[in-house]
């Protein structure tokens, strides 16, 4: 495989690789008026997600998740509140540029709460190939990282933050 850009995702794996670096990123968490879960299919390993992406110079983390949601699944949010900080070292991410490392991360996550208010499903190709709502009942039925399954569960039962 030469040239596509993919990930590998671990979870307290003895065997995941060193972390290279710390970055931080935003998540957001969000419903709809029918209580279902905003998730996007990945277009680099095939996972499903929350809206989820890097922290960019000149910008709050509360503008990463907004402009993540809507460059992700084309749904305009505005943030609410705090589901938590997520930094566990058991998550490590591994950016490959064909066969070669480009990065090992352990990640640093705020994940905010969100409310919709407006857009349409448009997910960017090059980031999801999916945007569904999924009742949370449902969310067994769909491959979901164990680090995002915990922001996922956090957010659904409680409304206090978490910092792990």
């Amino acid at each position: 495989m030469t040239g596509k850009k993919r990930r590998i995702d671990y979870w307290q794996d003895p065997e995941a690789p060193e972390p290279t670096s710390r970055k931080p990123s935003a998540s957001v968490f969000v419903r709809d008026g029918q209580g279902r879960l905003l998730l996007l299919k990945r277009a680099d390993n095939s996972l499903w997600t929350i809206p989820t992406g890097g922290v960019k110079k000149g910008e709050t983390v509360g503008q990463t998740g907004v402009r993540e949601c809507h460059e992700e699944t084309g749904y305009h949010v505005e943030v609410v509140g705090l589901v938590g900080v997520f930094s566990s070292p058991d998550h490590v991410i591994v950016y490959l540029h064909g066969d070669r490392v480009d990065e090992v991360r352990q990640p640093v996550n705020v994940c905010l709460r969100a409310r919709l208010i407006g857009g349409e499903a448009r997910p960017e190709p090059s980031e999801a190939t999916e945007v569904r709502w999924v009742d949370p009942e449902h969310l067994d039925e769909y491959p979901i990282h164990p680090a995002i399954r915990a922001r996922i569960d956090h957010g659904l039962t409680s409304s206090e933050p978490q910092v792990l």
